[in-house]
């Protein structure tokens, strides 16, 4: 059975809707979708039907999520989402199991140059994905 549709409720509900922040390497982002990896969307038009194709094939499906149990699904997705396929990839490989994966992207957090001004966002993202990644959905 997939997960799917609830990891995606639980990503595009902490990526939320339209943001053009200059200060945010992403620039112009909509449910979590970024103009700079998607450089020919319409982000602003961008609806959540295809922001949810776009995060199933490019997101939940490269990074093999279907044959992993909800816990380490929702984590490695996220981070996915977040810090990109290839870290998720690298990370899910290398971490024992969720926590280590979780402390792996929070030193991968820490590290970015960006982490004065979303630090605090990100740490409290990790914490409610990982939160949600312990209710295994219906």
């Amino acid at each position: 059975m997939s997960f799917f549709l609830s990891a995606f409720q639980i990503v595009v509900g902490i990526e939320g809707g339209y943001s053009n922040d200059p200060r945010d390497p992403g620039g112009e982002t909509k449910f979590g979708i970024s103009k700079r990896a998607y450089s020919d969307l319409d982000i602003a038009s961008l609806t959540l039907e295809q922001a949810q194709q776009i995060y199933l094939r490019d997101y939940w499906e490269v990074c093999g999520c279907d044959t992993m149990t909800w816990e380490r699904a929702l984590c490695v997705f996220d981070m996915a989402v977040n810090q990109g396929q290839g870290a998720a990839r690298a990370l899910n490989v290398q971490a024992h199991d969720a926590i280590d994966l979780m402390a792996e992207r929070a030193i991968r957090y820490a590290k970015n140059e960006n982490f004065p001004t979303y630090g605090k966002g990100w740490m409290n993202r990790l914490f409610r994905v990982f939160k949600n990644a312990q209710v295994t959905p219906q």
